[in-house]
C-alpha cells in the first residue's frame, strides 16, 4: 500500500482522485455544533465554485442544502432564529479572493494550497491546485508568495 495518488496537474473530467468524501459536510457538521453551544447564527466557509477543482461541497447546492439542513436539525433552527451559511469566497475568481486577501492584509506566504506540499509546507509547483492558485496571482497583478520545492 502506499499513500501517494495521481495528483493531477491539470483539471478534467469528473469529480479528481483528489476529493475528500464529505469534507465540507464534516467540517460544517462540527461548525454547525459549535455554533449552537455558542449562540451563533452565522457559519462561514471558503468554499469556491468559480476555479476549483470539480469538488460536489463546493457548489452553490451543497451550500443551501446544508442550510436547509441545520434549520431542520438544530434548536436554533426551528425555535430559533435559524442558521445561516455563508461562503463569502463562492462566487469569486481566484484573482478576486488574491485581490481582496491584499486588501485584508492577509498574509498569504503562510497559506499553501498545494496537495503534495512536503513537510516543511513547500508546494510543487505542479498540482491542479498550485496551477489554479499561481494564476490567480497573476490574473491579480500580485506576486505570489507560495513557497515552492
Amino acid at each position: 500500500m502506499t499513500d501517494d495518488i495521481a495528483v493531477p496537474e491539470a483539471g478534467g473530467a469528473g469529480i479528481p482522485v483528489t476529493y475528500v468524501p464529505a469534507r465540507n459536510t464534516i467540517m460544517l457538521s462540527l461548525a454547525l455544533g459549535w455554533a449552537e453551544v455558542l449562540g451563533a447564527n452565522d457559519i462561514f466557509c471558503g468554499v469556491n465554485a468559480v476555479d476549483y477543482s470539480g469538488y460536489p461541497d463546493c457548489r452553490p447546492e451543497f451550500i443551501a442544502a446544508f442550510q436547509a439542513l441545520a434549520n431542520l436539525a438544530t434548536k436554533a433552527g426551528v425555535e430559533g432564529a435559524g442558521i445561516r451559511v455563508h461562503a463569502p469566497l463562492q462566487h469569486l475568481s481566484k484573482a478576486q479572493i488574491a485581490s481582496e486577501g491584499q486588501r485584508l492584509g492577509v498574509d498569504f506566504g503562510l497559506t499553501v494550497s498545494c496537495y503534495q506540499a512536503d513537510t516543511e509546507g513547500r508546494a510543487c509547483g505542479h498540482c491542479d491546485a498550485c496551477r489554479l492558485r499561481a494564476d490567480g496571482f497573476a490574473a491579480a497583478g500580485l506576486a505570489d508568495p507560495t513557497h515552492y520545492v
